[in-house]
């Protein structure tokens, strides 16, 4: 049981600034305390070793968003926000052999342990930020985050700067994150979540805050054009956007997501992106 003091109590919810050290520490916190239920809940539609973009199930098999997986088999991949290691652990199936994952939680990164324990598979990782990864310039092929860092972090310009920095000339960057469109829209799988509620252009973040008015979770809100102008602004070049639509196949709930809102309402953006040579 938690108490009055401890820091993963939620006390309060308020829309304010939130800086790179208290998103961080927030970030942390958060997903040490939540990445065992998180993988109990979502590990299934995951899996050991799958690579989905988002709740919609569009996977990287069918999206290659990142190339042709044959192409691939030599380029050193980084995925930031890795969680248990899925999507590398994928990759890893389709002859990738240098992959590595980040992560600035430690539960989660014992998770992917786990996994790789009872698959056999080696999946290297490091706990990091990705505000400051821990790797050397030019020591990536390509990086991708599926739903990791950068919606948890107040410069999206100088995350994806770190992102570039890691990156040879003509790498590849591609993440997914929550799409803009839906901060104006309650996080209700149900009826009430299909009416607009609040301003798309309230750029506050997202905070939940304990007793102590100290952040356990910290979520920042940018608009389409903002990420745009962040992946300008760290000298990258937007190939494309996608918005993958809800399929009829896929009948789960998770968190705000849902077939009914996922029918009317995009959930998630992808942006892909490319290092100038």
């Amino acid at each position: 049981m938690t108490g009055p003091a401890d820091p993963g109590r939620v006390a309060r919810i308020a829309r304010r600034p939130s800086g790179p050290e208290e998103s961080a520490r927030a970030s942390r916190l958060w997903w040490e305390r939540e990445a065992d239920d998180y993988q109990a809940e979502h590990g299934e539609f995951l899996g050991d070793a799958g690579f989905v973009w988002g709740p919609e199930g569009l996977t990287e098999s069918a999206a290659r968003l990142l190339g042709d997986p044959a192409d691939l088999r030599g380029a050193r991949i980084l995925e930031v926000g890795c969680g248990a290691g899925q999507c590398g652990r994928w990759l890893r199936d389709q002859g990738v052999r240098a992959v590595v994952g980040c992560d600035v939680s430690h539960r989660q990164l014992q998770h992917a342990a786990r996994i790789d324990a009872a698959t056999g598979h080696a999946l290297d990782t490091v706990q990091g930020d990705a505000q400051r990864l821990p790797f050397a310039d030019s020591s990536f092929d390509v990086v991708f985050s599926s739903y990791g860092g950068y919606p948890f972090v107040p410069d999206a310009p100088a995350a994806l700067r770190e992102a570039a920095r890691v990156m040879r000339p003509g790498g590849r960057l591609v993440f997914s994150v929550s799409h803009p469109v839906r901060w104006g829209f309650p996080d209700d799988p149900g009826k009430n979540g299909l009416t607009a509620r609040e301003s798309y252009f309230d750029r506050r973040p997202y905070v939940e805050e304990d007793a102590r008015g100290r952040a356990v979770y910290v979520e920042h809100h940018r608009t389409v054009g903002d990420w745009v102008r962040a992946i300008a602004a760290a000298g990258l070049e937007l190939r494309d956007l996608v918005e993958p639509e809800w399929p009829e196949r896929n009948s789960q709930v998770w968190g705000g997501w849902s077939p009914l809102r996922g029918r009317l309402l995009p959930g998630t953006a992808i942006f892909a992106c490319r290092s100038p040579r």
